[in-house]
This record gives structure tokens, sequence and C-alpha cells, in this order.
């Protein structure tokens, strides 16, 4: 049996409509608490949140639900995702859940469960959660007696500050540097400039106003023109742009050049290698990484290990394997020595330190290779993807294009997990062949599907 309920990254959707309602989250409630619910001691679930209006929405059902099943719960408030998943083990906590839709519009919100060790839930602990919810939920309950209770964390910002702090070297400062950064109206608001002017920086914060529908409005990781704008106006040292539950980051160098998560994991792999703390001799990233990423890293006596699409299947990779520096080009960096997920903060530390320790420009020490030329086209199809994909011309097509590009370059062809798409890429090192080989293939595609 496949989930139906949750996706890559546990359950989205657009706020108070169907599954993003407050019926769903009293029923996931109820579900995942007892789900977690092992052993006699008292129970505890966290919640934490983003900045969205519909936050009000869903913290309050999932905390029904929770205490329906006698769970006492934490409310943490606005917070990053990784402060969370931080807090949950800190706390001894059974589970942890953040409320985001991370970089999408504030119209949208999702769900995240955290385990007691701090990780994602893994495909078989959500299956098993989504078939409570459909099966009943009555016998769940508890007596009166035994209902949990809710309390809130009034310190939940500043032990994550303490936390993100200390993942910076010791003995360094950030005296001199001035960095602006985009907060994205979300999550980190407050807590990411705070770590910034504590750590010694003269911090220019952008978008640190949110009013429930303005995360990642023209602002944040997806949207970087204003960063890049002052980062230059400003005559400052980096710009560091996080998402609206800041797991994710984007980086500009002093002359508003964007960086991205390519570049970064390049450089926090080489630094931490030279230095000794690269685990695994590589680090792993996606198929969407680029190859110039591949080749810096064959030139540093390093690896780069591929997963498919995805954080999760990243982390996968890295706790099976030992390694400790993984993540995607989007920008979702996982240092695994310091968070179980995605932290664009702790990342952005990290580079401020090989920044420090360098005593170069950002533009000097973040462009570390050229990317190879990069094509993406999307192909809508109406049959099954699958399908589509095992006929005899498509086939062809790909065969023939991985021919023409004679080991300069790859193709990955892939289906949307997401939408009834077959996505197309090609990179090498020939720009105008990568383009013809894409289009090629798009175009047996689409043949093959009509």
């Amino acid at each position: 049996m496949s989930r139906k309920l949750f996706g890559t990254d546990g359950i989205r959707g657009t706020a108070n409509v169907d599954p993003m309602t407050a019926e769903t989250a009293l029923k996931l409630g109820m579900a995942a608490g007892r789900h977690f619910t092992r052993g006699e001691h008292r129970h505890v679930a966290v919640i934490g949140k983003d900045t969205r209006l519909s936050g009000y929405l869903l913290e309050p059902a999932l905390t029904a639900g929770f205490i329906a099943v006698g769970m006492d719960v934490v409310l943490l408030g606005p917070l990053p995702t990784p402060a969370v998943a931080m807090l949950t083990r800190s706390l001894r906590a059974d589970l942890g859940v953040m409320i985001s839709a991370s970089h999408n519009p504030y119209q949208d919100n999702g769900i995240k469960l955290f385990g007691p060790d701090g990780f994602k839930l893994s495909d078989e602990d959500e299956l098993t959660i989504e078939e409570s919810m459909e099966n009943g939920l009555a016998e769940y309950r508890v007596g009166s007696d035994h209902l949990g209770r809710a309390r809130r964390l009034d310190d939940a910002a500043g032990r994550y500050i303490e936390y993100a702090k200390a993942t910076f070297p010791r003995g360094l400062r950030l005296d001199g540097l001035k960095i602006v950064i985009d907060c994205a109206n979300g999550a980190a608001y407050k807590v990411a400039p705070t770590v910034l002017w504590e750590l010694g920086a003269e911090v220019i914060p952008l978008a640190i106003h949110p009013d429930g529908v303005n995360i990642n409005q023209d602002c944040g990781s997806l949207h970087t023109q204003t960063l890049q704008t002052q980062v230059v106006a400003h005559g400052a040292h980096l710009g560091i742009a996080l998402d609206g539950d800041a797991d994710r980051l984007v980086l500009c160098d002093e002359k508003g050049t964007v960086i991205d998560g390519d570049q970064v994991m390049g450089l926090i792999g080489a630094s931490w290698g030279q230095g000794g703390l690269l685990k695994g001799g590589g680090i792993v990233a996606t198929v969407m990484s680029n190859m110039g990423l591949e080749k810096y890293l064959e030139r540093q006596g390093l690896t780069l290990f591929r997963t498919a699409v995805g954080d999760r299947y990243v982390l996968e990779r890295m706790r099976r394997d030992g390694f400790n520096v993984g993540g995607e080009q989007s920008g979702h960096i996982i240092l695994s020595d310091h968070s179980t997920t995605g932290d664009g903060l702790v990342a952005a530390l990290q580079v401020l330190a090989a920044l420090v320790g360098s005593g170069k420009k950002a533009s000097e020490i973040l462009h570390l290779f050229d990317p190879f030329p990069q094509v993406l086209k999307n192909v809508r199809v109406s049959g099954s993807p699958a399908a589509i994909l095992e006929s005899d011309a498509v086939k062809a097509a790909i065969k023939g294009g991985e021919g023409r590009l004679d080991g300069t370059g790859r193709v990955l062809i892939r289906k949307s997990g997401t939408e009834p798409l077959i996505r197309v890429m090609a990179e090498g090192e020939d720009q105008t062949l990568v383009t013809q080989v894409v289009d090629d293939i798009v175009g047996v595609i689409s043949k093959a599907a009509s």
C-alpha cells in the first residue's frame, strides 16, 4: 500500500482546502500521537510553525488531537524547521511537528513530522499513521482524567540561537563583516539576524515584518532581486536569503551575484575535507546537481554521490553510509554533525567561517567552478509517464542523445512526483549541443504521448 496523504516532505496543500484542513490536522494529531505513545512515561509533542495566517488554523487543531490521546504539547511559536527538529531531541519529546509550506506562497501550508530522534519520519511510519486516520480514531481517545496539557516554551527562540551560534567555530567572530540577510518574512525573521549580530557582524535585515500573508512574497531564496541590490548598495560582504521555514538558503557575493547550493556544498565539502572534518570521502547530492560540482570535487580528491531528487533521499544516503555533508542545488544543505535536517542559517555560518578564515572576498571563495550548461524542459502528458518512457522510440532517442554527448555530458529523464509531467534535462560542455539533445528527446516524447 502506498501513501496517499504524505508526499516527499510531509502533507501539503492549499490552506483550509482538503487535505490541509483543521479536520485533517485533528485526525493527524490523534493518529500520530497514538503511534508515538510508547512506554509509561508522560508523552510530549512539540509544535513549531512559520508565519502564515493559516498556522492559527492548524496549530490548535493539531494540539487538540494530541491532547485527545493523552499527549502533552509544547508550543514553540514561529521557528525554523531545523529548530523544531533540534528541540524535539533537546526536550526528549516523542514527536515534533512543523507547520509550514516552506518556499510556497502564504495560501499554502503543510505539516512535517519528526520522530524522537529529530529525523523526518520513515515511509513506514507515515503509512501507519495514514491507515490509522482512515480506520477511525474513537478508540484512541483517553478518559477525561488522562487528557494532555499544552504550554508555550517562552525561550524556544533563545535556545535555537545558542544552538546555531555553537556550530560556528570557536575563536572566530564576524567582526568587520557587513551582512545582508533576507528572512522571507518567515520563521527565521527574529532568530537569524540575532545570531549574526551576536557573532559580531553588522547586519542589514530584510523581510522581517511578517503579517501572515507576505511570507516569501517577492523575497527569500526564490526572489533574490532585492537582496542582490541591497548587498551592492550597502557594500556588504555577503548576502543570505532564507526561505519561509529557513531550511534552505541562497547566497550572493559582494558583487550581487547569486550563489546556488552546488557552490555552497563544494565550498563546505572542500573546506571540511582540508580540515579533516569531512566523512565518507565526499558529499551527497541529487541527480540535479551540476557536473561542474562533480568535476570540482574530483580535483579535490573527493567524490560526488548522487541520489533521487528530494532532501529525504539525500539524508537517507548520508545516514546509511556515514556522510556528514549533503544537499540539493536548490539550497537545502544538510550538515549532519550539527542538524538532522536542512538548516539554512547553520550552512550560512559554515560559509562565513570559510570567508573569515580565508581573508578573501566572497566572490573569490564561492565561485569554485563554472557550471556546465544545463537545459531542463517539461513535457506534459495525458497518458502514463512510465509507459511513455518505456516506448522503443523514446528509449532510442534517449540513447541517441547520450551518444551525441559522448562522455562530455549527461542526460536525465524523470517523472514528476506531483504532476503529469516528464522532465527532460541534459548538461554538457557545449550549450548548443545540449539544447539540441533536449529538444530532440522532448519532440519524441511529445509524439509518443499523443
